[in-house]
């Protein structure tokens, strides 16, 4: 079985060691795995050539798309648990894309690496099966909001959201570009009675000045709210790049 991955650069898959930069495990250090191919297209997606390749023409602001063949790979799923293997961290981050377009193979692979935390980063729109289900330690859960640009209908599927806020290893992470933003994230919130202890809000940005700006306001909503923040320490450190 096979796993279709990013690339970091032509013929070199996204499979890199370094600290988690979201979420609950934020400043972790980690394997992160990215995946090719998703399943929405968020308008803002700073990971836009995992699937906007020559053809798609599904909106997004940097109207740029990708050749397939630079910025996608085929690897065997034994090869790609030798290369995770390989790297020191044993907190495996699988990511994408949407990661659980994969989940067989993606079973496969946990079940090659049984001394990993596996945490799955995911749009929330995609059931995990049980064969997989077993091995993830941790589900990073982020809905898409209206601003992503991608309809409700597929963005937001009922039953899924009903199952991750049930889930006790799932924490949802909201992207936030406005205070609205936040409204239509406690909606949702409300709706299908999510702990809020278990929703992080995010703000939306590829550069460190945007991040600081954004969570000065958002800080005070999280708050209000009692979620918890989420930076992205990746972006201060390395600025938007692959394989970071």
């Amino acid at each position: 079985m096979k796993l279709v991955l990013a690339t970091q650069a032509p013929g070199e898959a996204e499979i890199f060691a370094s600290l988690q930069g979201e979420g609950p495990s934020m400043g972790q250090p980690s394997t992160f795995v990215r995946l090719s191919r998703c399943n929405l297209a968020c308008q803002w997606c700073d990971t836009a050539y995992t699937w906007r390749f020559a053809g798609d023409n599904r909106p997004h602001r940097d109207a740029v798309d990708f050749d397939r063949k630079a910025n996608q790979l085929s690897l065997e799923v034994a090869d790609v648990a030798e290369r995770i293997a390989a790297l020191a961290p044993r907190r495996l981050v699988i990511t994408g894309g949407e990661p659980l377009l994969q989940a067989g193979a993606l079973a496969e692979l946990a079940g090659l690496l049984p001394d990993h935390r596996v945490e799955i980063e995911t749009n929330g729109t995609v059931a995990p099966p049980a064969r997989l289900d077993i091995h993830v330690d941790q589900y990073n859960v982020s809905p898409k909001l209206a601003h992503s640009g991608n309809p409700a209908d597929l963005a937001l599927v009922p039953e899924r959201l009903h199952h991750w806020a049930g889930e006790p290893r799932a924490f949802f992470k909201f992207v936030i570009a406005t205070p609205d933003d936040v409204d239509e994230a406690t909606a949702l919130v409300r709706a299908y009675h999510i702990p809020p202890a278990r929703v992080f809000l995010m703000p939306e940005g590829t550069d460190s000045a945007t991040l600081r700006e954004r969570e000065r306001w958002l800080a005070a909503l999280c708050l209000q709210h009692g979620y918890r923040i989420s930076d992205r320490l990746h972006i201060h450190l390395y600025g938007d790049t692959r394989g970071t």
